[in-house]
């Protein structure tokens, strides 16, 4: 049995794993006035409280021409970024397929204007005047980085990046780092994506679900996030750049050991001598090994013409060291290259990070898909931006942002350099993050690879069942969980809600 039925694909349910079916059933896809909107509904058989959702289409808006206005958005606290409806033309289309429409939450511009409306009718019906999946794409993918930035200064961006990695051998360490914290005093004045927490897409996923129960009349079922009942993730890893880090990795492993835990390593293979028995002492270990770029000089990603001469390379020696993660050096990624790395799961984005020399993030802390790989976002400020361009001395953002990925579900992935923990501060910060989550039983303490099987057998799975009685089917069926989205809390704003 399903919940929803739908006239379109509706990403946003199969992400969260709700039940639901695109049917043609004149209920669902009617002979819709405006077809460039999709319509979800409760089945007929569910009894629910047949309200309908409807949403703009961001696939059909070619047929809108100026209708639509692209841009940034926020929805109470929430940050958007898509095409909406405004509302003096949203009241001319809500005419044509009901009565009594009214706004009901405003979006409003960067300026505080207000742009658009979530509406309702009188009979509880929900109309969205943006798409949640071209949303989340845009978020996962950083194409809202280009939103409301002219051809001329993608370019320029660009140009400067490149420009940086060209230059930076010739640069002297000491001026490097200069210019780093210099230019963060600017960076972290951005107000999106906030730094060290950006919480817009996950306020906007439980919203949408509570909006989702309120149109069905009671709860919605959807896929856990994590397998075995656990409510978090924590995940381990640590990128080895120099022979400096190579040689120190027991200055990060040897705490990992005495609290019992797990991590990945990522190493550089064309920078230092990378001996195999180290690799295989930390797999029979428990730890997992991985591919960080080819020489961590910034050019695997650099040009296309690059990418295409290195990866047979990076791809011979992750077959070598039986490696199927990536990580990009310096966090360089382009979102239509990495499926082509051809590895299982990449590590390149960060969830929010202005610090980076290629700044932004996909606003996600749980994993999600490019294609075929899945992205494992790092959620946790790096080392290296906390402890050597902001010079911070103790580890309490750390604890404090991973004790809020806790309290919503997520995945606390960190990343920390043994490069780094020659210093005595960072490795002490090190183990007092390891110390603080060492007991917590709620905590799913999982490799990357685990963490991106899960997540595959997880979109693989479904659940069955009827009214508020579900169960798991597929690959996840003997550790997943049936959560609900409970109704009643869909009149609040984004950011003063949970799932």
């Amino acid at each position: 049995m399903t919940v929803f039925e739908a006239s379109h694909r509706f990403g946003f349910l199969d992400y969260h794993r709700v039940p639901y079916e695109v049917t043609t059933d004149p209920r669902a896809g009617q002979a819709e006035p405006l077809g460039f909107l999709g319509r979800v509904r409760p089945i007929a058989s569910d009894g629910g409280g047949g309200r309908t959702l409807l949403w703009l289409r961001a696939e059909a808006r070619e047929q809108l021409g100026a209708s639509c206005v692209l841009g940034r958005h926020r929805l109470g606290d929430a940050w958007l970024v898509g095409h909406v409806v405004p509302n003096h033309t949203a009241i001319g289309w809500l005419a044509r397929v009901g009565r009594g429409w009214r706004p009901a939450q405003s979006l409003r511009d960067a300026s505080g204007r207000q742009v658009a409306s979530v509406w309702r009718d009188e009979d509880g019906n929900v109309f969205l005047p943006f798409d949640m999946d071209e949303v989340m794409a845009n978020f996962w993918s950083e194409r809202y980085l280009d939103v409301g930035r002219s051809r001329v200064a993608a370019v320029a961006k660009t140009a400067v990046l490149r420009g940086y990695y060209l230059l930076k051998p010739v640069i002297p360490r000491a001026a490097q780092l200069a210019l780093r914290r210099g230019l963060s005093r600017v960076q972290g004045r951005t107000p999106f994506p906030r730094w060290p927490v950006e919480d817009s897409l996950h306020d906007l996923y439980a919203w949408l679900l509570a909006v989702l129960a309120d149109i069905r009349g009671g709860p919605v079922p959807w896929l856990g996030t994590w397998p075995d009942r656990r409510s978090w993730a924590l995940v381990l890893t640590h990128d080895v750049e120099t022979e400096v880090g190579f040689r120190s990795l027991h200055l990060l492993r040897e705490p990992e050991r005495v609290f019992g835990y797990r991590s990945s390593w990522n190493f550089v293979p064309e920078r230092y001598d990378v001996d195999p028995s180290v690799l295989q002492g930390l797999r029979d270990e428990g730890c997992e090994v991985a591919v960080h770029g080819l020489r961590h000089d910034g050019r695997d990603l650099g040009s296309r013409r690059d990418f295409e001469a290195r990866l047979p390379a990076i791809r011979a020696y992750a077959e070598q060291w039986q490696a199927i993660g990536f990580r990009s050096p310096a966090t360089r990624r382009v979102w239509e290259w990495m499926p082509e790395l051809g590895f299982d799961y990449d590590c390149s984005y960060t969830d929010t990070d202005p610090y980076e020399p290629q700044p932004g993030g996909c606003c996600s802390y749980l994993p999600f898909f490019n294609q075929d790989q899945v992205e494992l976002p790092i959620t946790l400020p790096q080392d290296h931006t906390l402890f050597v361009i902001l010079r911070h001395s103790k580890p309490d953002l750390w604890v404090d942002k991973a004790r809020h990925l806790r309290d919503r579900g997520g995945m606390a992935l960190v990343l920390s350099h043994p490069d780094y923990a020659v210093e005595p501060h960072v490795a002490d910060a090190w183990r007092c993050l390891l110390e603080e989550f060492r007991d917590d039983g709620t905590a799913w303490q999982a490799l990357p690879r685990e963490v991106a099987e899960w997540w595959r057998r997880r979109a693989s799975s479904t659940l069955r069942g009827s009214h508020d009685s579900w169960r798991v089917t597929g690959p996840a069926a003997c550790d997943g969980s049936v959560r609900f989205a409970i109704p009643g809390r869909s009149s609040a704003a984004p950011g003063m809600v949970t799932s």
